[in-house]
């Protein structure tokens, strides 16, 4: 690890090719339950099935290595009502993200609190933190979090 004040270049800087960058590590977590709360009417419902999600999480300064979570969660059934409903992933995640709470909060503090432009804020996560999102995740979640503009219309 460098000291304060020594500078040593990225060595993913100039790749051109994603298959040439450096390997996720990969955690494994899991959130399966026999019977869990149906959302609608809150009795339990039973265990229906099992699915995996992966998600990118901040990497590794150590190693400089990436990291992907693989949650495996279980799906679940309630005759009563006929629905189908999943664990609550909520505080890992939100719904159909493939990115932890974590990036995202990290990702829209730079762009708020520290004013970096989109594209600034998407190099400075991977150099930093060695995980990889696209420019325009982060325009998105800054504008579903409606701070840029707040913190705009102020300065004016």
């Amino acid at each position: 690890m460098p000291g304060p004040g020594e500078y040593l270049p990225d060595v993913t800087e100039g790749i051109i090719n994603p298959d040439d960058l450096p390997k996720p590590k990969i955690k494994n977590r899991s959130r399966t339950r026999k019977k869990w709360p149906c959302p609608h009417c809150k009795r339990p419902g039973t265990r229906h099935d099992f699915r995996q999600r992966k998600l990118h999480h901040l990497g590794d300064p150590e190693s400089g290595r990436p990291v992907d979570i693989v949650l495996q969660y279980s799906a679940h059934y309630r005759c009563k009502c006929d629905k189908y409903f999943h664990i609550d992933m909520s505080d890992i995640a939100p719904p159909k993200s493939d990115y932890t709470n974590a990036v995202i909060e990290l990702a829209v503090r730079l762009v708020v609190d520290d004013g970096l432009p989109y594209r600034e804020a998407s190099w400075r996560l991977w150099s930093a933190r060695r995980v990889l999102v696209p420019f325009a995740a982060i325009q998105n979640w800054v504008e579903a979090a409606g701070k840029k503009n707040i913190r705009e219309n102020r300065r004016r």
